[in-house]
């Protein structure tokens, strides 16, 4: 007797939640690195190092949450007035909307008969999924929803700014801008690679890709850190 296919998982399916996971890892570590790079290339005291620090974590965690919450929040809105739409459009016009429902898999490829059985059998069960999923391209499983896309950004952000930050704390004054510079970087390649591995692709190019706009950021920062402490000096 044949075993059963075990069902196939897609990676697309996490695309939502992966977003928000590495965006919010990512610009908590460049981030708060550069800001403690650049202020350390100055001749900050340490104090003052960690202390912005704390301040770029906890700022940058609330607005990564803020700025999610509102933008997905949009989204959503977006989401429930087509359906809203759609929903009135089944109640005035349920012939018409079983003809476009029929038209559109006409499109992908079916013949006339069998799209309009097709669209018959799926109004029959829900309409308004078919109508959500098939015309408006809105599934259950990939609806906004921006509390979490919100607590995942600060819960990433905050993964990501603790490590320069801990950094920062343990190394002498002077090591601050080398040793934060390296550890960062590490850690991007780190998130590059579980990300992309979490993504279902090759792992290089997304890891050099965020290694090489960290280094950049972090860079910058230290070269106008230096600047600043020369003319200041």
């Amino acid at each position: 007797m044949p075993h059963a296919k075990p069902p196939e998982r897609h990676a697309v399916q996490r695309t939502g939640w992966l977003r928000a996971a590495v965006l919010g890892a990512n610009d908590g570590i460049v981030s708060t690195a550069s800001l403690i790079a650049g202020l350390a290339a100055s001749s900050a005291d340490k104090p003052a190092l960690v202390l912005a620090g704390l301040a770029a974590w906890v700022a940058g965690a609330m607005s990564m949450a803020a700025g999610e919450y509102v933008s997905v929040s949009s989204q959503a809105d977006t989401e429930a007035a087509d359906l809203a739409l759609e929903r009135r459009e089944l109640a005035d016009m349920p012939d018409h909307e079983l003809r476009e429902l029929a038209a559109i898999y006409r499109r992908r490829g079916l013949d006339e008969t069998t799209a309009l059985a097709v669209a018959q059998q799926l109004t029959a069960h829900d309409a308004l999924d078919a109508h959500a999923r098939d015309e408006l391209g809105i599934t259950p499983g990939q609806r906004a929803q921006p509390l979490l896309a919100a607590a995942t950004s600060a819960a990433t952000f905050t993964a990501g700014a603790l490590a320069p930050l801990v950094v920062t704390w343990l190394v002498p004054r002077e090591q601050v801008v080398m040793a934060v510079s390296v550890a960062s970087l590490v850690y991007l390649a780190m998130l590059g690679i579980v990300s992309a591995r979490a993504g279902g692709s090759p792992w290089l190019r997304p890891t050099l890709r965020v290694v090489f706009w960290g280094a950049a950021a972090i860079a910058v920062t230290v070269a106008i850190g230096n600047l600043f402490g020369t003319l200041t000096g």
